[in-house]
């Protein structure tokens, strides 16, 4: 299907949203109403849909994927895998939602969410990957990384809380960390979660209208706006240091929350042969959303 031409779609200004409300019939898809009754549809901007996943089709594979990652983790506490997933993007782009749906049905006792704050004062002073090395996985262990050790080549570098030496140290040592995780025997999946412009300016706004949601609106996303040809340098800059074969990033597609979360549930699960694994029920991540990272560079 062809897509949405972007410049058909309204730019929400978040200093003028008297007027607009939050249609929230649907959690996992709440829409933000103009002030003239239209739902705002940002959505659609370079979406390869022209419809979002309807919420029966979404809550039908939801619950079969579910059932799949808790065979997915019986199978590693029996046999002692350890793995990570990195869950980064856009600002608003899903990650946490995506998580959630992950978590879900799992045992907590094996599989955790890791979401750290800015670093202490005495972290600052400590190289660089230790205060999230401590939240490695042992055997028959899941970690979910809610943002991770690449908020240097992020938001600390677009924003200016590392120095370019920092930077240029990053980047270089990161693909040497991660081939020792790996190497150690732990799998490591790195997401890259992304939502255009104009539908990360809805989500905002949604935030901000919507006093349920107001929390997760920080002083940082709305300083991240005008930054956003900033934000998507890094992004590449990273993209090309460290996708590499052996440890890729993995790029989604998240204007549509609900595909976006069972395609990486579906990457996931793809890359492994657990005990009972419904294969044809697993299949393949949707070509049109889920792309590797240095493919994307320059789109």
């Amino acid at each position: 299907m062809d897509e949405t031409n972007e410049q058909d779609l309204p730019v929400v200004d978040l200093a003028a949203t008297q007027g607009y409300i939050v249609d929230d019939s649907d959690e996992d898809d709440p829409v933000l109403i103009q002030p003239n009754g239209e739902p705002v549809q940002t959505w659609r901007e370079n979406y390869p849909y022209q419809e979002r996943m309807s919420r029966d089709e979404y809550e039908h594979i939801k619950r079969a994927l579910q059932i799949e990652l808790l065979k997915w983790q019986n199978w590693t506490k029996d046999t002692g895998q350890r793995h990570i997933i990195l869950f980064e993007g856009r600002d608003a782009a899903g990650k946490g939602g995506t998580i959630k749906r992950f978590n879900e049905h799992l045992n907590p006792r094996g599989a955790r969410t890791v979401a750290l704050e800015k670093p202490s004062p005495r972290e600052s002073t400590s190289w660089y990957f230790q205060r999230y090395i401590q939240h490695f996985p042992a055997a028959g262990e899941i970690v979910f990384f809610d943002r991770s050790w690449y908020n240097r080549s992020g938001g600390e570098r677009v924003m200016g809380f590392c120095t370019e030496s920092q930077h240029a140290e990053f980047l270089r040592e990161v693909p040497m960390l991660e081939n020792m995780i790996m190497g150690s025997g732990i799998s490591l999946t790195k997401f890259w979660f992304s939502v255009t412009q104009k539908e990360q300016r809805t989500r905002f706004a949604i935030r901000q209208v919507d006093p349920v949601r107001q929390w997760k609106l920080s002083p940082m996303d709305l300083a991240s706006l005008d930054r956003w040809d900033d934000y998507t340098r890094a992004k590449e800059e990273q993209f090309r240091y460290t996708d590499t074969d052996e440890s890729p990033w993995i790029t989604i597609k998240s204007n549509d929350k609900k595909r976006a979360r069972i395609n990486a549930m579906k990457y996931v699960l793809s890359k492994f042969e657990y005990t009972g694994k419904d294969h044809d029920l697993v299949g393949d991540p949707d070509p049109k959303i889920v792309h590797r990272g240095r493919d994307q560079i320059g789109d």
